[in-house]
């Protein structure tokens, strides 16, 4: 309290809190898929852990194999590492805004599935390079060589853009934040489940099984949210949705497809040796889509996110790498952009 003057015997009832606060607490509930989807994430918890870690045996594998599959688990921490303090960050706006209970509830929940994925990253990684850290480990192929190049440019791209997060998380409603973060679960619950299908390893088909799950959860959190926020949206919050889409295309494609490179600042090289590493790990039995599934993917994400926003008058844009036609969005910045995954 410090030097703050006392005030409770000048008058009856203390004035009201500046907002936002995460004060006065209160615990409406107006949204009962929202409840529902809480009892769902409450009875599908799973511990990275627990996974048949004892089935996995790194050695049986080539040190090329070895740290191509490690590559795409450090692909995937550039996302799914950072989510827990991109939810963290967004939960605590959930307080401090007062969404009802069962919302705040919601992004607790994502907070803790993305702990997990988190973990279930540097297990991986960890086995595979048997060192914690893919950065600072000593690669033993001149394949490995290049992929740690390829790591260390991802994680200065990633750190752009948490700078970007941390700025626009005021600034931004929920239904505004997480726009273009829709578009992203419905492609990641897509390749997560095509993953389980097509690696070999046991441990690896429970833990894209369960990481699928979730991503369908929190695809459906942000449903929820859009069809209660978006009948309610301004037309200049419109507009910034419609970027916003197109930057989640631009940001999520480095995991999901490939990343462009007029908006990922990476070596000319990058795209061909993580096609490399790919193809080793694909044949290694690390069910990594092709190029022409991601693809796939990304489009009927995004044709199926269209399908969300026309019904709310939001203008699509275009996504020419993809095929799809709509409003020309142009000057995404990494550090304008406000994407999660």
């Amino acid at each position: 309290m410090g030097n703050h003057d006392k005030i409770a015997d000048t008058m009856e009832f203390p004035p009201a809190t500046e907002q936002p606060n995460v004060f006065p607490l209160s615990w409406h509930s107006h949204t009962r898929k929202m409840e529902e989807i809480w009892t769902a994430a409450q009875n599908e918890v799973w511990d990275p852990a627990k996974l048949s870690w004892d089935t996995f045996d790194p050695s049986q594998y080539s040190w090329e194999e070895r740290e191509a599959i490690a590559y795409w688990w450090t692909l995937l921490s550039v996302f799914d590492a950072s989510a827990p303090p991109v939810f963290a960050e967004a939960l605590i706006k959930t307080y401090e805004v007062h969404e009802e209970d069962p919302v705040r509830r919601c992004f607790f929940s994502v907070t803790r599935d993305e702990q997990n994925h988190e973990q279930l990253c540097g297990m991986a990684i960890t086995r595979l390079l048997e060192h914690p850290d893919p950065l600072t480990y000593e690669p033993k192929t001149e394949l490995g060589k290049k992929l740690q190049r390829n790591a260390k440019w991802l994680y200065y791209n990633g750190g752009r853009y948490w700078n970007g997060y941390k700025q626009a998380v005021p600034k931004y409603d929920l239904a505004v934040l997480f726009s273009s973060f829709l578009m992203g679960e419905i492609a990641a619950a897509t390749i997560f489940h095509q993953m389980a299908a097509n690696s070999s390893e046991t441990v690896f088909q429970e833990a894209f099984s369960n990481v699928g799950r979730d991503e369908g959860r929190h695809m459906a959190i942000c449903m929820t949210l859009m069809q209660r926020d978006y009948p309610k949206l301004k037309t200049d919050e419109k507009s910034i949705i419609t970027k916003q889409i197109r930057a989640g295309y631009l940001f999520l494609s480095a995991v999901l497809f490939e990343p462009p490179a007029d908006f990922w600042d990476l070596p000319s090289d990058f795209i061909e040796v993580q096609r490399e590493a790919e193809a080793v790990a694909r044949e290694a039995g690390f069910g990594i889509p092709d190029y022409e599934t991601k693809k796939q993917n990304w489009k009927n994400a995004m044709l199926n996110l269209k399908g969300v926003l026309d019904k709310y008058d939001i203008p699509f844009p275009a996504i020419p790498e993809v095929g799809i036609t709509g409003e020309e969005v142009r000057d995404v910045d990494m550090e304008d952009i406000i994407p999660v995954f």
